[in-house]
This record gives structure tokens, C-alpha cells and sequence, in this order.
């Protein structure tokens, strides 16, 4: 496997919207080869007898039955929001932004 190098951790960061300084990508860029090196050993060993599974145990559902119940009244509830619009939540806009 090729190593990353720090320009293609500077791509990965910008594309995730995250600031890295030339140091923290220097250190940054071995250890992605470490997860990466982790992730292929593991695509190896799996074979086409091994199901995909995204946990090792099973999961069973733990939420509560969803049941209507009293709430605080809207003027409450948005009285500590920063920004209020036709009774909601008002917060930025982030559909349709530039890339």
C-alpha cells in the first residue's frame, strides 16, 4: 500500500471542512495509514462465507414506545434560542451553499 501524503490529508481535511496546520497533517498522514492498513487486513480476511455485519453482536431496539405527553409551551422552549422565525428555531441556511 502507498503512503498518503500530506497534500492528499490537506484534500481529505478540506473536504471535510476541518483546519490542519502543515504540522498536524505531517503527523496526521501515518496514522491514517495505520487505519487504512487496519481496514484492508480486514477486507482480506473476510471471505465470501463471512456475512457483512455492521456490529459483532446483535442488537435488539431499546427505545421507548413513542407515547404523545405534555411539553413546555412554545414561548418557553424558544425563549432562550439565539434567533426565533414563524415560531421556530431560525438557523442558517445550508442547503444549496456553495462548494
Amino acid at each position: 500500500m502507498v503512503a498518503l501524503t500530506t497534500a492528499e490529508v490537506a484534500r481529505l481535511a478540506a473536504l471535510a471542512r476541518i483546519e490542519l496546520s502543515a504540522d498536524e497533517l505531517a503527523r496526521l498522514a501515518p496514522q491514517l495509514d495505520v487505519i487504512l492498513d487496519a481496514v484492508a487486513q480486514v477486507t482480506e480476511v473476510a471471505g465470501d462465507d463471512v456475512p457483512p455485519m455492521s456490529h459483532a453482536l446483535p442488537l435488539t431496539n431499546v427505545f421507548r414506545a413513542d407515547e404523545v405527553r405534555p411539553s413546555l409551551p412554545v414561548e418557553q422552549v424558544l425563549a432562550g434560542a439565539p434567533s426565533v422565525e414563524d415560531e421556530r428555531f431560525r438557523v442558517p441556511r445550508i442547503l444549496g451553499e456553495e462548494q
